[in-house]
C-alpha cells in the first residue's frame, strides 16, 4: 500500500474523547489549508500543532509545510447537535461477525488502496459494527452514508453492509485523493462534508468534528501498534523453536 499520512499522527489518548478546548493559534499551511489549534511546538525537528492544552493530542508536520502562526479568535459553537444512532425501522439484520466484517474491510481496502484497519476504525466511530444504524440526520449503516452520497456512490441499499462498506470505503477514497492524503481533512471532510472543510481551509471548529476526527485516529493508531506488536511475537516466537535436525 501506498504510504499515507506520514506527516500526520494523532497520539490520542483517552483525553482525545473529551471535549477539545478552545483553540488558540491559527496555522497556515504552504499548500493553503489551515489548521486551528490550541498551540505549537517544535519536537525533534518536527512541528506539533496540539489539539489540546494538553500534550497528548497533536497533528504533527515537517517545518518547512508550515507557512505562517497567528493567534486567532475563539471558534464558533458547531451548528449542530451531534447526531446520534438511533434503531432503524427496517427490519433487524443478522449482525456481522468479527470475520465477515474484516473480510468485507479487507476487500475494499484492496480495491481503494486504505489500510483495513484504518476502514475498521471508521466503522467503529460510526456504528460500531451495527448494520442497521441510523442516525439523527440521517446517515445510515456500517459506515453511515447519506442518502444523497449513497446514491451518488451507486450505493442501492445502504442496510446491505456490503454494498455500504464498498461505498463508504469509496468515498473516504475520494476524499483522501481531495485533501492530498491529509488524513485529518479526510476525516473532517468526511464527517461534516467537504464544503465545510473547504470554507476553514481546514479542519472546521466544530466540536463533533474535531472529536471525531481524534476518535478515528486514535483508534486507527491504537490497532496498528497492536498489528506490529503481534508481528513482533510472531517473530520472536519463530526464532525461540529449536531448529529441527536431520537424522
Amino acid at each position: 500500500m501506498r504510504p499515507r499520512w506520514t506527516a500526520i499522527l494523532i497520539l490520542a489518548t483517552a483525553t482525545a474523547l473529551a471535549p477539545p478546548l478552545r483553540a488558540a493559534e491559527r496555522v497556515t499551511l504552504r499548500n493553503g489549508f489551515v489548521q486551528v489549534c490550541d498551540h505549537h511546538a517544535q519536537v525533534d525537528g518536527r512541528v506539533r500543532l496540539y489539539l489540546s492544552s494538553g500534550e497528548d493530542n497533536y497533528i504533527e508536520f515537517a517545518p518547512e509545510e508550515i507557512a505562517a502562526v497567528e493567534w486567532t479568535a475563539d471558534p464558533p459553537d458547531p451548528p449542530a447537535v451531534s447526531p446520534k444512532t438511533q434503531p432503524s425501522t427496517k427490519p433487524a439484520a443478522s449482525r456481522l461477525s468479527a470475520a465477515d466484517l474484516h473480510e468485507m474491510l479487507a476487500a475494499a481496502g484492496n480495491a481503494h488502496n486504505l489500510d483495513v484497519d484504518l476502514l475498521a476504525s471508521v466503522v467503529k466511530a460510526e456504528s460500531n459494527g451495527n448494520v442497521q444504524a441510523v442516525s439523527h440526520a440521517g446517515a445510515q449503516g456500517l459506515m453511515q452514508l447519506m442518502p444523497q452520497t449513497a446514491m451518488e456512490l451507486g450505493v442501492q441499499d445502504s442496510f446491505q453492509p456490503d454494498q455500504n462498506v464498498r461505498g463508504g470505503s469509496a468515498y473516504l477514497d475520494a476524499l483522501l485523493t481531495r485533501y492530498h492524503d491529509n488524513l485529518a481533512l479526510a476525516l473532517a471532510a468526511y464527517n461534516a462534508g467537504p464544503a465545510a472543510v473547504d470554507r476553514y481551509h481546514g479542519v472546521p471548529p466544530y466540536r463533533e468534528t474535531r472529536v471525531y476526527v481524534a476518535r478515528v485516529i486514535h483508534e486507527f493508531n491504537r490497532r496498528v501498534l497492536a498489528r506490529e506488536a503481534q508481528a513482533k511475537r510472531a517473530v520472536a516466537i519463530s526464532a525461540a523453536q529449536p531448529e529441527s535436525t536431520n537424522r
